[in-house]
């Protein structure tokens, strides 16, 4: 059985452990062999070659989880693709695109999924496990070619090589294009298709026509993302044979999720090819017909199943285990409960509003009388710029109604939107930071906040920041606590974590929740009540409810044309595929959402 040793330089801090932690208590380095040594960019590096088993001892030690001692699955027998380092990320095997379909990967972060759509697009050039090692573009595809020869993989890297495919990437990373291109979105789009009329066309389709002629430095995430969708879509001013979308639904709202899945459907045509990465359970279901799965472990290694369909790969990731494959890559299976709508008749109320109507510049937001019930946990659904926030604000006192009353005399944890806004200082430990949640080891554990007590708050990526907030948010001691779009950043697991957090906190402390997110499996997952928003986006929202969960759901999904069941197996939430048996049936009941 082979064992590689990795350590993650984005987390070895060896100013925050002391200073080489890791080169004290290796018990190779006690017996004078060089297991770790200082690397020349400053890291710890690991000798893989004299690493033994006795260095798990180091990987115990090491305050921020950098280092990885991995024993490789029995059943691995490929090289590996791609080698970060001599003591870095190791990436096997490859997602082969399908034509004529959507190819979903599904998986953690940090477990590759851009990595390989990168060696797929010719963006990254292999060293197939020898990182000092450099090879030309032509080595490496020929490399890649012999690799998966006998494959369907074979065919596709053969017509790469012989400049018979065109690939168009949407990069995941979209909030980083202001810092690369400066104009308008107008310019960004000419800039990869001349044809203005099919540029027109599109942006139209995406709901970004209005926003061409602003600064790209000036439009928001989700206006951004789309933006980046359209530029993938035009590249090349001819159709690309294979589309690459990574993380296409970030930053958007459901409404917007679903228009752009059916865009991105339809650019599906037999000799062409679509890969998207996506974290939204609902959405890859809706969008893929094939589905990847990368497991491994975060950070250290990453392997890419055999493709399956849908349905099965996502159950199959739920379960923790490919049975064809006959690999457990997980311990635990991810379960969801098929609960009955709750009756909201008799709870007492938390907090209470009567008509409330407030303006923010041009855009006024309504919301008729209602109340929180106590120890409950109120979704939240709607469009981007329906007010939601803003109605957030209203209940934490931050924003004062134009007319009528909160009546909200009670405590308050607040976790917004916008995250970054609430560090006051970059410089600043999250271990400073989270006093109150270090208490609570379950919340810690399932937030997995413990490798990242040391880290200051500039260090963290985007998803380790969400969970540091949520889990400051939690464990402050009030009577309501209100959570802006916590999925933010988080991969599936990580989404689904949360959730539980934010259910066990409210069932045990017998707290109110308000969760605010784009995110419908969370939502499902998470609330036992439903507020939707409804309007005319940035100009005017109306807040309805909170309604038991069948009403709200049925509310929403009614607005926009879609129909959810329930999976027979794995009890999670499907859309039904439009004028389906099932859809019809649905629409015609009545019933939107399942009972």
């Amino acid at each position: 059985m082979r064992r590689i040793a990795v350590i993650e330089k984005d987390k070895c801090n060896p100013q925050g452990c002391g200073g080489y932690l890791c080169l004290r208590v290796s018990p190779g380095n006690r017996m004078g062999k060089e297991v770790f040594v200082i690397g020349p960019d400053g890291k710890a590096q690991v000798n893989e070659e004299v690493c033994t088993d006795a260095e798990s001892i180091t990987v115990k030690k090491c305050p921020f989880n950098a280092i990885h001692m991995v024993k490789l699955p029995e059943k691995l027998t490929d090289k590996p693709i791609h080698r970060f380092g001599t003591d870095g990320f190791e990436l096997f095997s490859l997602p082969a695109p399908l034509f004529g379909q959507v190819n979903g990967i599904l998986g953690i972060n940090g477990i590759g999924k851009s990595s390989a759509i990168k060696v797929i697009a010719q963006m990254l050039q292999p060293n197939f496990g020898k990182a000092t090692e450099k090879k030309s573009a032509a080595e490496s595809i020929n490399a890649l070619i012999q690799m998966f020869r006998g494959s369907e993989a074979q065919a596709f890297f053969e017509r790469i090589r012989d400049g018979k495919l065109k690939v168009s990437v949407k990069p995941q990373a979209v909030d980083s294009i202001p810092a690369t291109f400066k104009g308008t979105a107008k310019k960004l789009l000419q800039a990869v298709c001349k044809d203005e009329k099919k540029t027109s066309a599109i942006t139209a389709e995406l709901g970004i026509t209005n926003v061409l002629d602003t600064d790209i430095s000036k439009v928001s995430g989700g206006e951004l993302q789309r933006i980046a969708i359209a530029a993938a879509a035009l590249k090349d001013n001819a159709s690309p044979d294979v589309y690459i979308f990574d993380e296409p639904t970030s930053f958007l709202d459901i409404k917007q999720r679903i228009s752009t899945a059916k865009f991105i459907r339809a650019l599906v045509k037999p000799e062409n090819s679509v890969v998207a990465a996506e974290h939204d359970l609902i959405i890859l279901d809706y969008l893929a017909d094939t589905v990847h799965i990368m497991y491994g472990e975060s950070g250290a290694y990453g392997i890419v199943s055999k493709p399956k369909p849908t349905r099965n790969a996502i159950n199959a990731y739920l379960e923790g285990f490919l049975r064809d494959e006959n690999m457990r890559f997980r311990q635990h299976e991810i379960k969801f409960e098929s609960k009955p709508p709750e009756k909201l008749g008799g709870r007492e109320s938390l907090v209470k509003w009567d008509g409330i109507r407030t303006k923010l510049g041009k855009f006024t937001l309504l919301a008729p009388a209602g109340e929180l019930p106590k120890k409950h946990v109120t979704g939240v659904l709607g469009e981007n710029g329906l007010g939601k926030t803003t109605f957030v604000k209203l209940l934490t006192g931050e924003i004062k109604p134009d007319s009528g009353n909160v009546n909200a005399n009670v405590t308050i944890s607040y976790k917004p939107q916008y995250i970054n806004a609430a560090i006051q200082n970059p410089e600043d430990q999250v271990t400073n930071f989270l006093d109150k949640a270090q208490n609570d080891t379950q919340l810690m554990a399932r937030l997995e906040i413990e490798p990242l007590l040391l880290k200051k708050f500039k260090e963290l990526s985007g998803g380790e920041l969400q969970r540091v907030m949520i889990a400051k948010c939690l464990a402050e001691d009030a009577d309501l606590y209100l959570l802006d779009e916590p999925s933010a950043y988080l991969d599936v697991e990580q989404r689904i974590a949360a959730s539980k957090a934010i259910r066990e906190r409210m069932s045990l402390q017998g707290k109110t929740a308000v969760v605010v997110d784009h995110d419908l499996l969370l939502i499902d997952y998470v609330s036992d009540t439903l507020m939707v928003f409804s309007g005319e986006p940035a100009v005017n929202g109306e807040a309805h409810g909170p309604f038991q969960m069948e009403t709200g759901m049925n509310h929403f999904l009614k607005s926009l044309n879609i129909t959810l069941r329930r999976d027979k197996d794995s009890n999670r939430p499907r859309i039904n595929t439009p004028d389906s048996r099932l859809d019809r049936e649905q629409k015609a009941e009545g019933k939107y959402y399942y009972s």
